[in-house]
């Protein structure tokens, strides 16, 4: 899924490399039990218990309805319109204003994955060799003024992932299965006086909806199952300016947004439990405070003035060295479906060749930058490929073709040294690493590889962007081309769980964009496209999950990417927090739409 890319503000290595190594004691004898508040069975203080809702659902008896669920986040979303976003948690949070014909099921674990019915009273009806997909939307189901939501809301919705002049930034597989041409100009450029001219999608009446795929593609509806298929309806779409007030088809609506500062949802009084049986809609409002320091957000979370992070990248060092010694019960560490790391473009010399690409690979400390993630415990194990754990066709770390986790886990400055030689650059080079300003572990992370590059004459100048303008800076190739990134340290996760879900928009040539970028590397590899091209074909898991191999690998010898960690989070609930559970779903994180406050936190 993206996706949540968030990251933070480093100031000092040597007080990343203190705390990193005060949580490392604290995991190595915090593992078992400990006092009442710290072990796994609970505590006297209401918590659930450590990992208590890692995979499985916690406290779902004590959800009311009722209360304020406060979020907190250090991450403003790239979006909030439901085209454009691209963020993980924007997705997992748009629940609570958008609906999809299809989404992913309320329930833990792997189960978080599946596709269930939204708006629509059943899974697709496919016919015509896999081509053609129909859907019949629920009664009942309405926009926040009361007013039906029809086929045509839903066509419109999915109509403007062709506007990528006005709406850059959301993912775009909706646009290439049903145009692969690119012949619809897109809703604002349509000559036709309804808007609705894409003919692979028909609404021949207000309650049916018919995709007609030029071929068959067997990921067809997970791609539905985006928040970017969601609804839009035409007479209140703002264009560019949608994301500031997004108009709801789910059971909240947004009453205030001040960017980068606060979010407020209500109750959308038009919004019928009876319609939806997807959404419980326990909290009465769901506010977010956005803060500019990760460390101060962490310790309002731990003094309980805030329920969650939004973001659900995992607490700082500084918050979750006190949290597992102080607040254990108030933690779940799970395995995310992320990968953490560094990207190569080959625009920015010399990373245009791959023998300096390679370079860097084997040059980098993979202890060190598991150390500046969290470690084995809030990091995650070396990453030593490109392929996440819940991906089908995934090796974890049996494929290591650089030996990253194993003979090469502290850098290989020898070997370095001769692809330097080997590409030119004997001597070393300057480079610049572009990293995100607003999540310290990433900062760090930067931080480690620039002292590891150091030893092999590489000298990394880092640049701390704002995060929040992701599209626009690093996804911008003439952006970073200009700036001379040659480093971009960045992460991803399955828009949904297959390789065309997680490494279409990073691999694939025709994903290369102007703006709202995802492929970093400028990978314009035939071999790679060849590849994808046979995936979205093959109909039998086998088949799929041998192409995903081969994609991976692919990838991994062309040395365009250094990864991090196959990431694991250390992520805090409040103790007043009922029905809450990490889904696959979402990467790991906690599932947001159904979250509930427990009766003693009802009154307001």
């Amino acid at each position: 899924m993206t996706t949540q890319r968030t990251s933070g503000r480093r100031k000092k290595a040597m007080a990343a490399a203190a705390v990193v190594a005060a949580l490392l004691a604290t995991a190595a004898c915090g593992g078992g039990g400990g006092n009442d508040d710290n072990d796994g069975g609970g505590s006297k203080n209401g918590a659930a218990g450590f990992d208590a809702a890692n995979n499985k659902v916690a406290q779902a008896e004590q959800a009311k309805k009722g209360g304020t669920l406060k979020f907190a986040a250090a991450q403003d979303a790239d979006s909030w319109d439901t085209t454009r976003g691209y963020y993980g948690f924007m997705w997992n949070f748009s629940r609570y204003y958008s609906r999809q014909l299809v989404t992913n099921k309320t329930e833990p674990g792997k189960a978080g994955a599946e596709i269930t019915p939204d708006l629509a009273t059943a899974v697709a009806e496919v016919s015509d060799d896999g081509k053609t997909y129909t859907y019949t939307l629920r009664d009942g189901v309405t926009w926040e003024d009361g007013k039906p939501i029809t086929s045509k809301d839903v066509k419109y919705g999915i109509e403007r992932q062709w506007a990528q002049d006005v709406l850059a930034g959301g993912p775009v597989y909706l646009k290439d299965v049903l145009d692969p041409e690119g012949e619809y100009p897109g809703p604002y450029k349509d000559k036709s006086a309804d808007k609705l001219g894409l003919k692979a999608i028909e609404t021949p009446d207000d309650k049916t909806i018919v995709f007609k795929l030029p071929k068959a593609n067997s990921d067809f509806e997970e791609m539905l199952a985006l928040t970017s298929a969601s609804p839009v309806r035409q007479d209140m779409d703002t264009k560019s300016k949608y994301g500031l007030k997004p108009f709801s088809s789910g059971p909240y609506k947004f009453e205030s947004y001040e960017p980068g500062k606060s979010l407020t949802l209500t109750r959308n009084t038009s919004w019928d439990q009876a319609s939806d049986p997807v959404r419980k809609a326990y909290p009465d409002k769901i506010t977010v405070n956005f803060f500019t320091n990760a460390n101060d957000m962490d310790a309002r979370l731990i003094n309980g003035d805030f329920d969650l992070d939004l973001n659900q990248t995992g607490m700082s060092p500084q918050g979750r060295t006190t949290a597992l010694k102080e607040h254990k019960a108030n933690l779940d560490n799970p395995v995310s479906g992320y990968i953490r790391y560094a990207v190569f473009p080959q625009s920015v010399k010399p990373f245009d060749n791959e023998a300096c690409r390679k370079a860097v690979i084997y040059g980098a400390d993979h202890v060190s930058l598991q150390n500046a993630r969290g470690g084995p415990i809030a990091g995650g194990d070396i990453g030593t490929n490109m392929l996440p754990p819940s991906v089908p066709g995934s090796e974890g770390q049996a494929y290591d073709p650089y030996k990253l986790a194993t003979d090469n886990k502290s850098g290989n400055v020898e070997e370095a040294k001769k692809l330097l030689a080997e590409c030119g650059q004997p001597n070393g080079f300057k480079t610049t690493i572009a990293v995100r300003n607003n999540k310290p572990v990433e900062v760090a992370t930067a931080e480690s590889l620039q002292a590891s590059l150091k030893k092999i004459g590489i000298d990394a100048e880092i640049d701390q962007y704002d995060g929040s303008q992701t599209a626009g800076i690093i996804g911008s190739p003439s952006n970073v081309e200009k700036k001379g990134y040659g480093i971009i340290i960045m992460g991803w996760g399955p828009d949904f769980p297959s390789v065309q879900g997680f490494g279409l928009p990073l691999w694939d040539s025709s994903y290369i964009l102007e703006s709202g970028n995802n492929n970093y590397a400028l990978i314009d590899d035939p071999a790679i496209d060849g590849l994808f091209d046979d995936y979205v074909n093959t109909l039998d898991d086998a088949g799929k999950t041998q192409i995903a191999q081969d994609i991976n690998h692919k990838v991994m010898e062309g040395g365009y990417y250094l990864p991090f960690v196959f990431e694991k989070f250390i992520n805090w609930r409040s103790d007043r927090l009922a029905n809450i559970y990490t889904s696959d779903g979402y990467s790991g994180m906690y599932d947001f739409v159904n979250l509930g406050l427990k009766s003693s936190a009802s009154a307001e």
